[in-house]
């Protein structure tokens, strides 16, 4: 089961935070999570049922589970066995190391440092690497994360950027970014990385010190600037219209999958 934060502590350690990755990527746990959540779609079966039904509610599990099976997609979508093993051995692998950018924030005392860092403008990420689909969700190890991207990107589109780089290390970026529960809250993240790939990153969030896949802060900050920044300008984030729904029932918006989230219960990402 994934590891439970400590009394008095702000943040996982590197170690806790990456075994709670792995056991919320195993693929049972999420397929029976995600079963679960399915079922009790159903409003029949979302309550808690009076005694007298009891003899009646093996049957009706069974039919919803027969509908869901017929007619919505499958919960897991299988790659052949040897990718899917090259994945675990290298996520295995990840959960061993430690994370030397957090070592390095520590040490170097750069959360409190102000005048080595400097805004960033578009020409600082002239060397950032362009990063598609498949590269972020290698980082991230899941998708989870990739559709929470556009909501915490928003404010960087509306308003003043919080992004710094660091003035003797360009590779090193520093950035702020808003929490989506508290709206007086900012997480600050450290990312480093070169022109061909991200090398490390280090978030101050509950799970921001793993290095087996990235937070959700790390991760949309990855999809913005290695994906996103220099598309359309036009391009609305944050808040979904949900209104462009009304008129034709039939068209359902993508949902976020819970299939790959990791801040159910007890890692919470802020």
């Amino acid at each position: 089961m994934p590891r439970f934060l400590k009394k008095g502590d702000k943040q996982f350690s590197t170690e806790d935070a990456n075994m709670s990755r792995l056991v919320t990527k195993v693929n049972i746990k999420w397929i029976v999570e995600s079963l679960n959540a399915r079922i009790k779609t159903w409003k029949y079966l979302s309550h808690t049922l009076p005694t007298n039904q009891i003899p009646f509610i093996g049957d009706f599990v069974r039919i919803v589970c027969a509908l869901s099976n017929k007619y919505a997609p499958p919960l897991s979508q299988c790659r052949d066995v040897e990718s899917d093993q090259l994945e675990a051995a290298k996520m295995i692998h990840l959960s061993k190391m430690s994370n030397t950018l957090k070592e390095h924030v520590e040490t170097e005392n750069l959360l409190k440092k102000k005048l080595i860092w400097k805004v960033a403008s578009e020409c600082d990420f002239e060397n950032f690497p362009r990063l598609d689909h498949q590269e972020l969700r290698n980082i991230t190890y899941g998708v989870y994360q990739m559709k929470l991207a556009s909501s915490y990107i928003q404010e960087y589109t509306d308003e003043e950027s919080d992004i710094f780089v660091h003035r003797e290390d360009s590779n090193l970026l520093r950035i702020k970014i808003q929490s989506r529960y508290t709206s007086s809250k900012k997480h600050q993240l450290w990312i480093r990385y070169n022109e061909s790939y991200i090398d490390s990153w280090y978030c101050l969030c509950r799970a921001g010190a793993r290095v087996v896949g990235a937070c959700s802060h790390v991760a949309a900050v990855l999809w913005y600037l290695g994906k996103e920044l220099y598309k359309d300008k036009s391009v609305s984030y944050g808040v979904r219209n949900w209104g462009e729904h009304v008129l034709d029932a039939s068209v359902l918006p993508e949902l976020i999958d819970g299939s790959d989230s990791e801040s159910d219960a007890s890692v919470v990402e802020e």
